[in-house]
């Protein structure tokens, strides 16, 4: 079957921009769709709450509302529609499973995310299966995370980190910084690729996840390297989430200087949320502020990347020592990161905080499903024999070593700062 792109077509940055701010519209004038419920401790929960009628309705307006909006995006960027309609449905019926996996109160108790539930699905059918090729390249794993991106920067509240404080905002930029020098020195060193050197050095330093995404597209990255970095932040997150909070009460740091290290150590928001709990409110709260200042950075790291990418991989016919155009520049520029910029400025300055907290949930709970629906299809469409290979041990020594480096870079700035 082909999968050959129609006449008419937007670039697929811009249309994701275009999907994320119909959503916020939709969500601020029109519609606000109902969070639906996952979590249960027993069967008879399983089917009271999960299964329930209620929340069946729910989930199904979800379903309809998620394709109608996909299916735009396949449309205004020229994919097959056909093939959208019909792999979307299992995509996300996949996602459901993991969603509900990952609202068990067990599960929940160890802190596992959806996304590593909807990651190891995907991978499972997508290795044990031979999936047809159309369905694998009919799979939106792009558009589905930067729209996941674009809805990301609705949480970005500028007044919020501002009212903490500066020194979240100074660990920040000096962690990020500093780790995101050695992480690429060292993948220089072990001559690890261009490519994944970009993606290990964000995913590293900044924001995990969203910080690879957000470099592969400023780079026009490989997706099978991008899903061998994720693979990684999500398996390292684990440990270091149950372990830091570990080493902090036995070593009796205070409060404020383990929220400051945790949130400025550990790559997931989701996974800082949780070990700072294990923690204390106290450090909750900072290593929150911590994680969002380094998602505030985003947007500015995506951009100096695509700048630097583009004058250190000039493919153009211009001599190799000239400079790139302006234009140049701007075509590689990810314009996802535009929507990631506008909706934290609408949200911080245009919206009032009474109408923030009507749609916060709902829109949170739309970016979590998005990225839900990207790991899945980043399972379906990875080859789990790539992430084993010889190849990928260089990466990985990189990423492992970068990541004790930041660990330990972020510990000693945080009692410069928060003791």
């Amino acid at each position: 079957m082909s999968t050959q792109p129609k006449q008419f077509n937007i670039h697929e940055d811009w249309t994701v921009v275009i999907l994320g701010f119909i959503i916020i519209g939709i969500s601020l004038f029109i519609f606000l769709p109902e969070v639906p419920v996952f979590g249960w401790s027993n069967t008879s929960d399983l089917f009271t709450k999960v299964f329930d009628f209620a929340n069946l309705k729910i989930l199904l307006i979800q379903f309809l509302y998620l394709i109608s909006i996909g299916t735009i995006g396949a449309f205004l960027i020229g994919r097959s529609v056909k093939y959208f309609l019909f792999t979307f449905p299992i995509v996300y019926l996949l996602t459901l499973i993991a969603l509900i996996l990952a609202g068990n109160s067990a599960i929940k108790s160890i802190n596992l995310e959806a996304v590593i539930f909807s990651l190891i699905i995907g991978l499972a059918i997508g290795n044990f299966f031979k999936l047809p090729e159309w369905f694998r390249s009919s799979l939106s794993t792009e558009v589905f995370v930067k729209i996941g991106l674009v809805l990301l920067g609705t949480g970005v509240i500028f007044s919020d980190i501002l009212k903490a404080g500066s020194l979240g905002l100074i660990q920040a930029l000096v962690v990020v910084i500093s780790v995101w020098y050695f992480a690429f020195w060292l993948c220089r060193k072990l001559k690890v690729d261009d490519e994944l050197t970009m993606m290990i050095s964000s995913a590293v330093s900044i924001c995990g996840v969203s910080a690879a995404i957000a470099t592969s597209g400023a780079i026009k990255g490989d997706s099978k390297k991008l899903s061998y970095v994720i693979s990684i932040v999500l398996v390292t997150a684990i440990p270091m989430m149950i372990f830091m909070p570990i080493i902090a009460k036995y070593f009796n740091f205070p409060e404020e200087v383990t929220g400051a290290w945790l949130g400025g150590s550990i790559d997931t928001s989701g996974a800082v949320v949780a070990s700072g709990t294990l923690v204390g409110e106290t450090a909750l709260k900072i290593s929150t502020i911590v994680k969002f200042s380094q998602n505030v950075l985003l947007g500015l790291a995506a951009f100096a990347i695509s700048v630097y990418w583009t004058y250190s991989h000039n493919t153009t016919s211009e001599a190799v020592e000239s400079k790139p155009t302006l234009k140049v520049i701007w075509e590689r520029f990810p314009k996802f990161v535009i929507g990631f910029i506008g909706a934290s400025l609408i949200f911080s300055f245009l919206i009032t905080p009474e109408t923030r907290d009507g749609v916060k949930d709902s829109l949170k709970n739309l970016q979590g499903i998005w990225f839900a629906l990207a790991f899945t299809s980043i399972g379906l469409e990875t080859n789990f024999k790539d992430l084993l290979s010889n190849n990928s041990r260089k990466p990985l020594y990189a990423f492992l070593i970068a990541q004790l480096f930041n660990v330990i870079v972020t510990l000693i700035i945080a009692f410069l700062l928060f003791s």
